[in-house]
């Protein structure tokens, strides 16, 4: 089969801001793949990040440089060890998962040979901000089963209590990407306990894991900037009790069901999380999160524009794609 493979840009406005730790961001980029043949064309979305050295521009170069080879016929175990593990690697592994899909007839979880994808429930994301808004942000959405709420401070015992207070029956997972520290940590712990959250993300910046081994943890620690394939897993094994997934870190699907085995077999739980990013670039991963034990694909709910069509929400359930999306 001869193919094609062509890349563009696309800006979807944020309704407001998203901000974490790390600052705020008004607009979702992200870069969406096209690999084209027998006049069927798949399609993938990949969001480049900053904290892992990504730009638009970088992904763009990367893709470029692979795309003879998928003109040429690379298949998506090829790619593994052809692209690394990112955003660009994601992007295209899912074109031709989806290209695969649309050739054969045949759904990609079928292809894959996983169960029939089933809704999830959702975590909905709260940023960052000053305890009184994040409150203000809790009460609005505490129907919602589960809130997911972006920390990473010196101090954030004001902000978890007063989300907590606003939201009583939500189910809490806290992100603190990287921003507590050593002389914190078990102070944040304790107020998590007290709080009754039910998952701290990252709470320490990837590289100083260890410290963890240091410290009780009243609440289960799930690693997301720390982990991003496979290999990474051992190391963590017995200081973290669950791993993020995503996508745009382990570069792509193919090598995320890699890695969600490889956790389970270390007793590790699993959680599927995702960058702010369209229904495009969540639908690959409703696959992914079936059995899992945390579901953050909650992009598309945080834009003021979807593509379309896009997933189907209903209060905290995601459905699975339609075939005219992905897959």
């Amino acid at each position: 089969m001869t193919r094609t493979l062509e890349t563009s840009v696309e800006h979807f406005p944020i309704a407001g801001s998203f901000t974490i730790s790390r600052g705020s961001k008004t607009t979702a980029s992200v870069v969406t793949c096209r690999v084209s043949g027998d006049g069927f064309t798949g399609v993938g979305e990949c969001v480049p990040y900053g904290r892992y050295g990504e730009t638009i521009v970088s992904v763009l170069a990367e893709i470029e440089a692979i795309s003879p080879e998928i003109e040429a016929g690379l298949c998506r175990n090829g790619l593994l060890t052809a692209m690394k593990a990112g955003a660009a690697r994601n992007a295209v592994d899912c074109a031709l998962w989806d290209l695969e899909a649309k050739t054969s007839g045949m759904p990609v979880f079928a292809i894959a040979n996983l169960i029939e994808p089933q809704p999830l429930t959702t975590a909905y994301t709260l940023s960052l901000g000053e305890p009184e808004a994040m409150a203000a942000q809790a009460a609005q959405y505490a129907h919602r089963a589960l809130l997911k709420v972006k920390v990473g401070t010196a101090d954030d015992a004001a902000r978890i209590r007063a989300v907590r207070a606003a939201a009583p029956n939500s189910a809490i997972i806290l992100d603190a990407n990287e921003g507590w520290t050593e002389a914190n940590l078990a102070y944040h712990f304790a107020v998590c306990a007290e709080s009754r959250v039910a998952l701290i993300e990252q709470p320490l910046p990837a590289g100083y894991d260890g410290l963890l081994a240091s410290v009780s943890r009243p609440v289960p620690v799930c690693a997301d900037e720390s982990v991003h394939k496979t290999e990474d897993l051992p190391k963590l094994a017995g200081l973290y009790d669950a791993v993020n997934i995503k996508l745009d870190k382990t570069g792509g699907l193919t090598e995320a069901l890699r890695m969600r085995d490889a956790a389970r077999a270390l007793n590790l739980k699993i959680m599927v999380g995702c960058m702010v990013g369209t229904s495009l670039g969540m639908a690959p991963a409703i696959l992914l999160a079936q059995g899992a034990e945390f579901v953050d694909l909650d992009g598309p709910l945080l834009l003021a524009r979807d593509r379309e069509p896009g997933l189907r929400y209903e209060a905290s359930l995601v459905f699975p794609p339609i075939p005219a999306l992905w897959g």
